[in-house]
């Protein structure tokens, strides 16, 4: 097994220090729920080499004044540390034989990704995780933020399914990471449509055709809508089009550092799933999920 998501730092907390015996926790806590390897996959919003070649995305005139001044306030909260940094600390993890990989969770950028793309392409990084976080300048899945939570009052559910998946098939397009991370995040605070497998049927098929693998994580079960990521009926349709899995924790905290590890292996057992993806340097190869 594998947890192939997680970050060094809560949402709460900025300019916090790397430290590599976190990581040896991390590897110890994941090592007794029986996953054997993990990637360090922080945010790469939280860099100030993204904020210099990102920051201000969201003034383009299409975000709504309150959404792009919260999103202007959680950025410069948020980009306030050293990529290379960060990739020193792992490499020192990896060299003192710990079971890590390095990595990032990298947010979609609309007409933004090829540079990104270059921005990354010189680092070693072993996995690059592709996820989508907000549509336009709304980060709907920000649960503490009133502003982005008052959006789901005045939006038609089905609406935000189809801007989320018109961005996940946007991002996968451009081939730029490796693997979609928990795919149907904008079920996140509960709001689900009462026929989704339309947006499944294409969350899946952007999986499939851009060759990405897709994320199956337990860190859903810790939100509102109480269920892993993918649901059931998208998991079914990755696994019945031959998609690549890996599993993940998301966990911003030692305690949830391969959680639920055992649920997410039973889950993948019934649905026939025996074999999940790591990567080196952005190469596949695969993982036993029991063993």
């Amino acid at each position: 097994m594998l947890d192939y998501h997680l970050h060094l730092w809560p949402h709460s907390e900025h300019d916090t220090p790397l430290r590599p015996e976190q990581l040896a926790d991390y590897c110890a806590r994941a090592r007794e729920a029986g996953v054997t390897e993990l990637a360090l996959t922080e945010h790469l919003f939280r860099f100030r080499q993204a904020d210099a070649l990102l920051g201000g995305f969201w003034d383009d005139g299409r975000v709504p004044p309150a959404l792009a001044e919260s999103m202007a306030d959680y950025w410069k909260f948020h980009a306030t540390a050293d990529l290379d940094a960060y990739v020193e600390c792992a490499l020192e993890a990896k060299a003192a034989g710990l079971p890590v990989v390095i990595g990032l969770e990298v947010d979609y950028y609309e007409g933004r990704m090829d540079d990104v793309a270059r921005l990354l392409a010189d680092y070693p990084f072993d996995v690059l995780l592709g996820s989508v976080h907000w549509v336009g300048g709304w980060r709907f899945d920000d649960l503490s933020d009133p502003v982005s939570m008052q959006e789901w009052s005045t939006r038609q559910v089905d609406a935000c399914w189809e801007a989320y998946t018109e961005a996940l098939e946007e991002l996968a397009a451009t081939r730029a990471c490796d693997v979609l991370a928990h795919p149907d995040l904008i079920k996140v605070a509960g709001h689900v449509p009462a026929a989704p497998q339309e947006w499944w049927d294409r969350m899946a098929e952007a999986a499939v055709s851009s060759g990405m693998a897709a994320e199956v994580s337990s860190a859903g079960w810790r939100k509102p809508v109480g269920e892993q990521y993918p649901a059931l009926g998208l998991l079914e349709r990755f696994v019945a089009g031959g998609v690549a899995l890996t599993t993940a924790s998301d966990a911003h905290h030692l305690e949830h550092v391969a959680d639920r590890a055992d649920d997410l292996r039973a889950l993948l057992t019934a649905a026939g799933v025996r074999t999940l993806q790591g990567y080196r340097s952005r190469r596949p190869y695969p993982v036993a999920v029991e063993g």
